[in-house]
């Protein structure tokens, strides 16, 4: 049956992108490495080079993506076991991207105290709910809020204790 309804978004209205700060793009980027590494395996420094020939790499923070997708990769046991107790199923169990962004959200929580908690977490609903399955930005959410009480306590009670006072 064809709609004789008029398109609500005509081809010639282009849709304004949101602009991704170079931090924002080095996520996705470290995002796909893990997912690559997770899904075919295959090296650090492979995975790496691979994501540096895209030609949107030049959009990217270089700094925080090496950062970011090396250190998670070497620490992947290390990372699992501070996960683990916040999951309500295996880590097996987890789809591709919510395990990517859990391990790269973690490692940046753990290695990286001057970005505030709320930006990781706001970060990692974010990614989850672009890559990620239809309610899987909850999933995250939900574990990310316990690991941040227990990795940045006192970051959260500062900020509490800033909010109650005005």
């Amino acid at each position: 049956m064809i709609s004789t309804l008029p398109d609500a978004n005509p081809p010639t209205e282009k849709k304004t992108e949101k602009h991704k700060s170079r931090r924002r793009i080095a996520r996705e980027f470290v995002l796909q490495g893990i997912y690559q590494w997770r899904t075919a395996g295959g090296t650090t420094s492979f995975i790496e080079q691979q994501l540096r020939e895209s030609d949107k790499f030049r959009y990217v923070d270089e700094k925080h993506f090496t950062h970011v997708l090396q250190g998670a990769l070497q620490q992947v046991d290390e990372l699992e076991k501070v996960i683990r107790p916040c999951l309500d199923r295996s880590l097996d169990e987890l789809s591709p991207v919510e395990f990517a962004i859990l391990l790269l959200s973690t490692f940046e929580l753990l290695h990286h105290p001057e970005i505030p908690y709320r930006a990781i977490l706001n970060e990692a609903i974010e990614l989850a709910r672009t890559y990620g399955g239809s309610d899987g930005h909850k999933y995250v959410n939900g574990v990310l809020d316990k690991l941040a009480v227990q990795l940045r306590s006192s970051e959260i009670q500062i900020q509490k204790a800033t909010k109650n006072r005005v």
